[in-house]
Formats: C-alpha cells, structure tokens, sequence
C-alpha cells in the first residue's frame, strides 16, 4: 500500500469505533470540514443534491465535522448524528476531528501537506473546504469553501475521475 494515498488512515465514526479509509478502495472522494453553525452550512444540502446526482457511481462524500474555526461546530455525538439525520443527510459523516495545526487528525495533515499528499499543499482556512480523491486514494484537487459542492467546476472534477476508472 502506497504512503501517498489515504487509505493508510482510520477515522472516528460517531459512534466512536474507527473506520480504515481503505473501504473506499476504488471510489472517488470528496472530502469536506463542516460545521453546522457556519455560514456556509446551506453547503450541506448541497452535498445531498451531489450525492444523488452521482448516486450509484462509486462516488462517496465524507464530511468530518470540526470546531476549528470560530466554533462553528458545538455539536457532538449523538446530538451531531441528530443534526444529520435532521438534514437528511445521504454521505457518511465522522466524528468531530481538528482540521488544522499540530492536533490536526493524521488524515488532515496528509491532505494539507504536499511533501506527504504529493499533490497539493492547502491547509483548510475554514469550514466546507473540500479535497478531491481519486480511486487509488491519491489527493487529486481542492477546492475552498466559497466554492460550492454543486458547482461545474466540481462535478466536471468528479465525473473525469469517475470515467477514468471505467
């Protein structure tokens, strides 16, 4: 297994257990830090509508939640699988995590860091920034939170890497 593509990782699902990120083997990815108190939390709609455009398309959202920034994201376990379920949520999301600085998860400071992503270098600068992932679990793009889950620019992204691996 290569040590430039993500499936090295596990993660904390909400209901603590930890998650090898190598089940996603062989679909496309977007992963994205939310929070439900952002402003850009209308995002997380968004997500829904993308999810169901690619549906049945080896194509995956993971939404990790994070209080990194501002303290947008209070919310916690079973209040935080709550508020997804009220959002009507269709993607997984994890377990609240740290995005940034020295406690980022591993994950994170693999998507950040180009010397170890070989990729890109983009530290999330806020909530709803998102990484793109190709089959092999190769960081392949990014995008800022301004750009939203349902723009051109992403889907075009995701439907090329969907096609290449046909």
């Amino acid at each position: 297994m290569s040590d430039t593509n993500i499936y090295q990782f596990s993660v904390p699902k909400l209901d603590g257990e930890e998650l090898n990120l190598s089940v996603f083997s062989g679909k496309v990815l977007l992963i994205v830090n939310t929070a439900s108190q952002c402003g850009f939390a209308p995002q997380l709609k968004e997500l829904v509508a993308l999810k169901e455009e690619f549906s049945g398309q080896d194509f995956e959202i993971l939404a990790f939640p994070s209080n990194d920034f501002g303290g947008q994201e209070p919310l916690e376990g079973v209040e935080l699988a709550a508020f997804c379920e009220n959002v009507a949520t269709n993607y997984l999301t994890f377990d609240k995590v740290r995005v940034r600085g020295p406690y980022a998860h591993p994950l994170y400071k693999f998507l950040a860091d180009k010397k170890l992503n070989g990729t890109v270098n983009s530290t999330p600068r806020w909530n709803f920034h998102k990484f793109l992932i190709d089959r092999s679990g190769a960081v392949k793009d990014f995008f800022f939170p301004f750009t939203k889950p349902t723009s051109s620019k992403i889907k075009k992204q995701i439907s090329r890497l969907i096609a290449a691996g046909k």
